[in-house]
């Protein structure tokens, strides 16, 4: 097995034929072909049934799918590492949820480079499921995300707490309204917002970013909760407002690493983001 027969396999899921991830890879369909036959033979099973309208995975190929994945970023990750520069002493992976990305974590990182500038940093974005699973399986040093779930060998700490907000483009209209979107910021989200909102049905649109929530809002007209961190340069530039009368919630936020990594890299980053996370509290 190669990083080249594993890369071919995800572009034919991906594409649904083999010429179109021929295509795609700017190989021949023969190349294709032959790359997933070897993998094929080295996994002993068939991963693909083809037909006229492309090809589809067996049952087989559905398991294999989720360790191919796991294995091109872990590929990607080794072949990261071992290229480093001679200047850089050590690598270091961090993910989170795309909303701790706006302004928060730039800064950190920013200042991370200022402080070490003899550290490589591997920024990632992913949702609570896909951070985990790669601190399970050892692809990320450190997640930052609002639920995570606990697992043997992962120590999870309390990081500092988000104030979502409820904001809109039009104070003056009556809420809840037609143009409120639902943002799912998580579990801890969702039932807070259900007890405080029983009887609410379900809004017209949902999204699962905060920053798509903004954009449609902004664009558009209409609501949606917000952390404050997002909120204020748009209620200081006269784009958002509070919703009068609105509640304010509590979205704890949470790093997750491993728990007993003697690795003083580490130690230096987990330092920085408790940092971090104490002057969000101020």
């Amino acid at each position: 097995m190669d990083i080249e027969q594993i890369r071919t396999f995800l572009s034919v899921v991906a594409n649904g034929s083999f010429l179109e991830a021929a295509n795609r890879l700017y190989v021949t369909q023969s190349t294709v072909s032959t790359r997933i036959q070897r993998l094929e033979s080295y996994l002993g099973v068939t991963l693909f049934v083809r037909n006229r309208s492309g090809a589809t995975l067996t049952l087989p190929g559905q398991r294999f799918l989720r360790h191919a994945k796991s294995l091109l970023l872990t590929l990607e990750q080794a072949r990261h590492d071992i290229g480093l520069p001679s200047r850089f002493r050590a690598s270091i992976t961090v993910g989170t949820r795309i909303a701790l990305w706006e302004e928060l974590l730039p800064r950190w990182v920013g200042d991370m480079r200022r402080q070490a500038p003899d550290i490589s940093i591997r920024s990632q974005i992913g949702f609570e499921e896909d951070l985990m699973r790669a601190m399970i399986e050892g692809r990320m040093d450190v997640a930052i995300m609002y639920t995570p779930h606990h697992s043997p060998g992962l120590q999870i700490d309390h990081l500092f707490d988000e104030t979502l907000a409820l904001l809109t483009t039009d104070p003056d209209q009556p809420w809840p309204n037609d143009d409120y979107i639902y943002v799912d910021w998580g579990p801890a989200f969702y039932a807070l917002h259900n007890s405080h909102y029983p009887d609410l049905e379900s809004p017209a649109q949902v999204v699962n970013i905060g920053w798509l929530g903004v954009q449609l809002i902004i664009s558009n007209g209409g609501s949606c909760f917000l952390p404050m961190r997002m909120a204020e340069p748009l209620i200081q530039a006269g784009k958002l407002f509070h919703v009068p009368g609105s509640p304010r919630f509590r979205l704890p936020t949470y790093m997750v690493f491993p728990r007993d990594s003697d690795s003083p890299v580490l130690q230096q980053v987990l330092d920085s983001l408790r940092l971090l996370g104490r002057q969000q509290k101020t």
